[in-house]
């Protein structure tokens, strides 16, 4: 992802088998986070936040999806520092939602599904690393129980040929990525990387998820958060 045209253009031409992941049709959780008041908030990460937040930028329900970092300090939450792999630091996205209109059980089957491989470790398609790890980031003890829930509820249905690794713990903090990578997806869409590796899972959610998908990117720009 660093050194972005260089990078996507090698990774487009010398090795197309490491990008472009297919989705993966999964059962929803057995078990959710019950409906309440307020926007709520999700953190998840999976590999480069440039697609993880595309996708939940077209998600029905979300109402702002910000690019950034987790599981580290906020000292060293800089892309340049957190892309040495060194400061425990998860390249991840902030989901803020409306309960009434999708539950935290759906945005992490659409997680799972479209998002991102979960069955990759420490590393998402082209990127390679622990900062691009599969991880959520809880902010309630109901969000750790739901996600434990599903994560071995999939692993007993098989739906992927290898046993997920996505580590589940508490948010200790999110930062917000520098402005540059906000909106990438949207602001880029042609730049290789993005075309090749992101932009097909936007396509993967509106033909998965046709009732969560919405045209409209909700961008950080625009986004109006009120509980």
């Amino acid at each position: 992802m660093a050194a972005v045209s260089a990078l996507a253009i090698a990774a487009l031409v010398i090795a197309p088998s490491f990008a472009a992941e297919d989705a993966v049709v999964i059962p929803p959780p057995a078990m959710d986070v019950p409906a309440s008041d307020g926007i709520q908030t999700a953190v998840l990460s999976g590999g480069c936040f440039w697609g993880v937040q595309g996708v939940f930028q077209h998600t029905a329900g979300v109402v702002n999806a910000v690019s950034g970092y987790a599981g580290g300090s906020k000292a060293t939450a800089q892309y340049e520092i957190v892309s040495t792999g060194t400061t425990g630091h998860a390249e991840s996205v902030q989901i803020k939602y409306d309960p009434r209109k999708i539950s935290y059980g759906k945005i992490l089957q659409i997680f799972f599904s479209v998002a991102h491989d979960p069955t990759q470790l420490n590393r998402q398609g082209p990127d390679s690393g622990t900062q691009y790890r599969s991880a959520i980031f809880t902010t309630s003890d109901e969000q750790k129980k739901v996600a434990d829930a599903y994560i071995a509820q999939l692993d007993a249905a098989r739906v992927y040929k290898k046993p997920i690794v996505t580590k589940v713990g508490p948010l200790q903090g999110f930062y917000a990525a520098e402005a540059y990578h906000q909106d990438y997806l949207t602001l880029h869409p042609n730049q290789p990387y993005i075309a090749y590796n992101d932009i097909p899972k936007v396509e993967n959610l509106k033909k998965l998820f046709a009732e969560n998908y919405t045209e409209k990117p909700t961008l950080v720009g625009a986004a109006r958060i009120t509980n």
